[in-house]
């Protein structure tokens, strides 16, 4: 019988490992999160460790989960992409086996596997990740480190509200284990601090490998928008058009959206993050969408505003000039050394002199009323990744230019505006001396969007069955 179950355990394995053929080549290298590790490494102070956590699981119905997501300086620093892990990053080599990390995984299980996928496991740490000490999670509380010897801890911030299975082992269990090691009963401000400080450091600035994945997401988030600007028509749904950047996305291999898409018509463009995208016809209104994919991590964020019905009424353009107009002039100012602040300032000044010239304001404090969010924030791994905004503008920083009007119903000012939302947003990389903007393959101008509304759809062709 031990013969027998032996055998379709093998049978399982065997055919999990065949199954990961064609797989996409173009994942972020185990070298490449070695040189982050190293990197974080060198911002550490003496006899310190960092210790980085997955991201807990999030029950989306009863017994089924949400696709797992993980916490990005996870994946960042270590390549891994499941759940129930720990991760530690030491300062000095540790131990007679003279280690700098160690990470703690979840165990191999083949029933497990057949349910719910693969696991790296021990081996697969070691071998795809290029960790060299890798223990089972169940491990970690028997394991022989004495965390209370460092003079510093580093971690972000602890969650609280995660699953625990009482197994001792899983995310809860790992916690439980990190914080009686350590001797912590309150998080330390000062040790959270520090885990922002550096990681922010790191991250704001983007190396080769992310440069061509932040050009790649964006490219295919642009293709998304180009499409349904051919596509849509007045009898449209705002679910169809998200439907068709979702099916663009996975066509060119990205894994899903870097935030719940936003593709409001009408008044929904007005909310900022309008999420239903319900609404069963666009009508000839304008149809804001901001919508990016994410492509092996890295998360595109473009917005586009276009007329359902191909053409832009006198008002709308009005409002959709002054938007782009004030992009350009923010564009003029992206460069190394100028204060992240300052795109901010220079997209309100703009928009606050065009809102009194069109009789929507009369001071120009009141911009705030319908440009009421930020200019800019950074990109990579978050939608709004981490980095310094008080800091300056630096070379290979990647960061969106996004102004905005939004002009709700019973807004003070003439009803012939009310319910024109528009938006544009830009993916921009910083350069040596100047800007690269990584979104310019879809059209910004209001000739342009129009231009390429007259244009057919391989869309507009699909006939489904009524229901």
């Amino acid at each position: 019988m031990k013969q027998l179950l032996l055998f379709f355990a093998l049978l399982i394995s065997n055919s999990q490992i065949h199954s990961q053929e064609n797989l996409p080549t173009d994942y972020l290298s185990k070298e490449f999160h070695k040189g982050r590790r190293e990197a974080f490494r060198s911002l550490m102070p003496t006899n310190s460790v960092a210790v980085i956590f997955s991201y807990p699981e999030r029950v989306f119905s009863k017994d089924i989960n949400y696709n797992f997501h993980q916490n990005p300086d996870m994946y960042y620093l270590s390549g891994y992409k499941e759940p129930d892990a720990v991760l530690f990053v030491f300062k000095e080599a540790q131990g007679t086996e003279k280690y700098n990390e160690i990470l703690f995984v979840r165990e191999k299980n083949a029933s497990r596997e057949m349910w719910t996928g693969r696991r790296l496991g021990v081996d697969g740490g070691k071998s795809k990740l290029g960790i060299t000490t890798v223990y089972n999670g169940k491990d970690f509380k028997d394991f022989a480190i004495d965390l209370k010897k460092f003079d510093k801890i580093i971690y972000d911030k602890i969650p609280t509200d995660i699953g625990n299975d009482k197994s001792g082992f899983d995310l809860y269990g790992l916690l439980e284990t990190f914080k009686t090691k350590a001797g912590i009963t309150n998080e330390d401000k000062t040790s959270i601090d520090l885990f922002t400080n550096i990681t922010n450091s790191l991250r704001e600035i983007k190396t080769p490998e992310e440069m061509d994945l932040m050009r790649k997401t964006v490219k295919l988030s642009c293709i998304a928008h180009n499409e349904v600007m051919k596509a849509v028509g007045p009898d449209m749904s705002e679910n169809e058009a998200d439907g068709i950047h979702a099916y663009i996305h996975r066509h060119y291999g990205a894994e899903g959206e870097g935030y719940p898409p936003i593709v409001g018509a009408g008044a929904n463009g007005c909310i900022l993050h309008y999420g239903e995208n319900n609404s069963t016809k666009i009508d000839n209104q304008l149809l804001l969408m901001d919508v990016g994919s994410e492509y092996h991590g890295y998360s595109a964020d473009v917005t586009r505003t276009i007329p359902a019905n191909g053409k832009f009424t006198e008002e709308q353009k009005a409002i959709y000039q002054l938007v782009y107009e004030a992009q350009e002039e923010v564009f003029k100012i992206c460069k190394p050394g100028t204060p992240i602040q300052n795109l901010t300032q220079k997209s309100k000044e703009v928009v606050a002199e065009g809102l009194i010239k069109l009789g929507i304001i009369t001071d120009p404090k009141d911009v705030r009323i319908y440009y009421p969010h930020g200019c800019s924030h950074f990109l990579g791994l978050d939608v709004h990744d981490k980095g310094n905004y008080m800091g300056n503008l630096k070379e290979n920083m990647i960061l969106t230019v996004e102004p905005g009007i939004y002009i709700p119903a019973n807004s003070k000012c003439d009803k012939k505006w009310w319910n024109i939302g528009v938006r544009i947003e830009d993916d921009i990389a910083i350069t040596k001396d100047s800007y690269e903007n990584l979104s310019v393959e879809s059209p910004r101008k209001w000739q342009d969007v129009e231009k390429l509304a007259t244009q057919k759809s391989t869309f507009n062709e699909m006939k489904f069955p009524k229901i």
